[in-house]
């Protein structure tokens, strides 16, 4: 493959979280022909490719990371021949398409998790997942965290009376897959053919360091500082935190390495430049070129610039380290400033700096990943208590606000609320502050930050 052909090395990708994009049949909830129906302006923008958050059959629980069928689009969002419509106008306009993959768990809503809950103990259909009986006390397996706060262990009581705890490293919603099981692995492979036989051109994996876990039934020394160490809103020194996630026992384990050698065979037997990105948060820093081999994935998520201060020395060690990390394994950088886990750059930085920033990113060597809305100036919006629906709010009782603020629905025309997103009520809130930062409003304007966007990804 010619270095012409690998699209991904320099390019722009909009991510797209279909939930909040445009609803297009006034259920509050946007869906895949709203997707198709405003590629025009995603087109308009001058970028490649998008990347698309889950639309797959999902109860819902974590904004479609809980997956219940991964070959089957939710209800919610339209249908497979929507799918397929989406992916055929965005390649008409020029645009690749980048579908999110989540392995490392599934809904328990899944049919395989049903099949294990109505399984015994030592079953096939609970070895796809990890089940564990209590310790001698009753307590979990282990002494691990979710990420989203409590336990990191559900225990499961079945019929007759037996019980066994699973793992969900997420929401309990969300147990973990066992990636030692072949019936695991076969059941992505599938999934990665499906989607690539549909047209998709790649993929964003949720999770990738996650899929390997060690010591499972081994406590954990530190649990609530390793907790802690995983979120980006708690403030500790760099070295604390360094230490602590050098000690992961689930995440970036070697184990992960052999899926994605895996996988990159199924990607070079399309013959048609695709490619995958790695949500990768590991330590240090120089352990995410393990990712991009040149028998592993093509990208990798650099994170640095979604906790990094608006500070010249900070973002130039930054870049370079980056720059040169990447070098060493002929990986081409990737850069963002916003997604759908972390509060906006608007809100972050400022209106003025988040527009330097922009500028500033778009200018680096590499690939760069805009959030939709970024190009907007959207800040995160406030949302009353009543109005969150993420898990994380849920499962540590309001201590972490969570992602909510910055998935709310775009606003694209209109003087009030829901400013043209939907002729229902949003599922989340439009805050009527966000009047002239529309679509339509910023088309107007030649110095608003959609103008700003436009022309330097013109240059």
């Amino acid at each position: 493959m010619t270095s012409e052909n690998l699209w991904w090395t320099e390019s722009v990708i909009y991510q797209i979280y279909p939930r909040s994009f445009f609803d297009s049949n006034g259920d509050g909830e946007g869906d895949l022909p709203g997707i198709t129906s405003h590629l025009e302006h995603v087109q308009s923008l001058g970028v490649d490719a998008i990347w698309l958050s889950p639309f797959y059959k999902s109860p819902n629980k974590d904004g479609g990371y809980d997956v219940a069928d991964p070959r089957d689009v939710d209800p919610r969002f339209g249908t497979l021949d929507d799918a397929k419509a989406m992916i055929k106008r965005a390649h008409e306009l020029g645009l690749k398409v980048l579908v999110d993959i989540v392995p490392n768990h599934f809904s328990d809503q899944h049919q395989w998790f049903k099949d294990a809950v109505a399984s015994p103990k030592g079953s096939p259909e609970r070895d796809r997942f990890h089940f564990h009986d209590a310790k001698a006390d009753g307590t979990p397996p282990n002494n691990w965290i979710s990420l989203f706060g409590g336990p990191a262990w559900t225990q499961l009581k079945t019929a007759d009376g037996s019980a066994q705890y699973y793992l969900h490293l997420f929401d309990s919603s969300q147990p973990d897959l066992n990636w030692d099981n072949s019936d695991v692995s076969d059941d992505f492979e599938k999934t990665l053919r499906f989607w690539l036989d549909l047209g998709a051109d790649g993929f964003r994996i949720d999770v990738a360091h996650g899929l390997a876990k060690e010591n499972i039934l081994v406590d954990h020394h530190n649990p609530q500082g390793l907790s802690d160490a995983l979120r980006l809103d708690v403030e500790m020194s760099a070295e604390v935190r360094g230490d602590l996630l050098s000690s992961v026992p689930f995440f970036d384990r070697d184990g992960v390495h052999p899926i994605y050698r895996k996988w990159r065979k199924i990607f070079d037997s399309y013959n048609r430049n695709v490619m995958a990105v790695a949500e990768a948060w590991v330590h240090p820093p120089v352990r995410a070129t393990r990712y991009v081999r040149h028998d592993e994935l093509q990208q990798v998520f650099n994170f640095d610039l979604l906790v990094a201060p608006f500070d010249a020395s900070f973002l130039y060690e930054c870049i370079n380290n980056t720059l040169e990390m990447l070098h060493q394994v002929n990986a081409p950088a990737t850069w963002a400033l916003s997604n759908h886990d972390t509060p906006r750059v608007a809100s972050r930085h400022g209106d003025q700096a988040s527009r330097a920033l922009a500028l500033f990113v778009m200018a680096l060597p590499g690939s760069c990943y805009i959030y939709n809305g970024q190009e907007l100036g959207l800040p995160d919006a406030e949302l009353a208590d009543s109005d969150r629906q993420d898990p994380a709010f849920f499962r540590t009782k309001g201590l972490q606000k969570g992602r909510d603020g910055a998935r709310v629905p775009m606003p694209w025309n209109g003087e009030s609320s829901p400013f043209g997103f939907s002729t229902g009520m949003p599922w989340l809130p439009i805050p009527q502050s966000w009047r002239g930062l529309s679509v339509a409003d910023q088309e107007k304007n030649l110095g608003s930050t959609l103008h700003l966007y436009r022309t330097a990804l013109a240059i």
